[in-house]
């Protein structure tokens, strides 16, 4: 009887742990480098100094052979290198890596990564709560509207154990930006209005000292033909998204077939908060 023969990805040993569509739209090993993921920039015009003071405090991602004081380098899922998102030492900072490109077809996407967090190992004890969040959203855009479905696992909030998956719908109102007209921002990444998924509820593998990190499996399916959820998976766990919504607004000028992604992280303490990212793959249909 012959032998089926193996799906093409079965050929990478990097590409095989994950189970893209049918086009890869990108894979982001950090081992070969950042791969164009920056720091999400907020708007402004004439001078920086316009810029909304939360994306002002956004710092640049940054490769990371994710080294402890105790065990050494302890290295990525594969290879040596992750990319490694930081924030401030300060209760509710958060901090973005975004990538910026357009799609060809409005069809159905799929990202998925391996990712850890944990918060900056300066005490010596567990520290399980003192990262907030992490997560990731897209923003997007076709002809009638931008669309930016959010997705976090809030960890802990204000000291409490929370261990439950969020979404967003609603965001801060627009301002303008100086004085002619071209230029406005919002704070869709603002502490407020975040809502619990039904059923969403998930305890992740966190390790039994502050140096100690596990990879997770992360998939988000989205849709950009109807721009709604499909599903997103963590693990061993899948959730289905009949009825999740996202903040959606009138299309804006400029931002044509848009389909940026950003991975965000907050901490919930006086303590930096790191989000690694092993490597990253957006894939979509023909």
């Amino acid at each position: 009887m012959p032998v089926a023969a193996a799906h093409p990805i079965h050929a990478d040993p990097r590409l095989s742990r994950y189970d893209p569509l049918a086009r890869v739209i990108y894979f982001d090993d950090f081992d070969c480098g950042l791969n164009g993921w920056t720091t999400l920039v907020g708007n402004y015009e004439g001078s920086i100094d316009t810029m909304t003071r939360s994306y002002a405090r956004h710092m640049q991602p940054m490769l990371s052979q994710i080294t402890h004081w105790d065990s050494g380098t302890h290295g990525a899922f594969d290879g040596t290198y992750a990319l490694k998102i930081a924030t401030r030492a300060v209760p509710g900072e958060r901090n973005t890596a975004i990538k910026r490109v357009t799609f060809r077809r409005a069809s159905k996407i799929r990202v998925e990564t391996y990712f850890a967090f944990k918060p900056e190992a300066n005490e010596l004890k567990l520290s399980d709560l003192d990262v907030r969040s992490v997560g990731l959203l897209f923003d997007l855009q076709d002809g009638q509207q931008r669309v930016m479905p959010h997705l976090r696992y809030l960890n802990a909030l204000e000291g409490q154990r929370m261990n439950r998956w969020q979404f967003k719908q609603h965001s801060t109102p627009f301002r303008s930006i100086g004085n002619r007209s071209e230029t406005v921002t919002h704070d869709h990444l603002s502490p407020n209005d975040w809502e619990d998924i039904a059923g969403a509820g998930q305890t992740l593998c966190y390790n039994e000292i502050p140096t100690k990190i596990n990879w997770h499996y992360l998939r988000f399916d989205f849709d950009l033909a109807t721009m709604r959820w499909l599903e997103f998976q963590c693990n061993d766990q899948t959730f289905a998204c009949p009825d999740t919504g996202s903040i959606t607004i009138p299309a804006m000028p400029n931002l044509a077939c848009m389909l940026n992604l950003v991975f965000f992280c907050e901490s919930d303490t006086a303590k930096r908060s790191f989000f690694y990212l092993d490597s990253v793959l957006l894939s979509g249909e023909f």
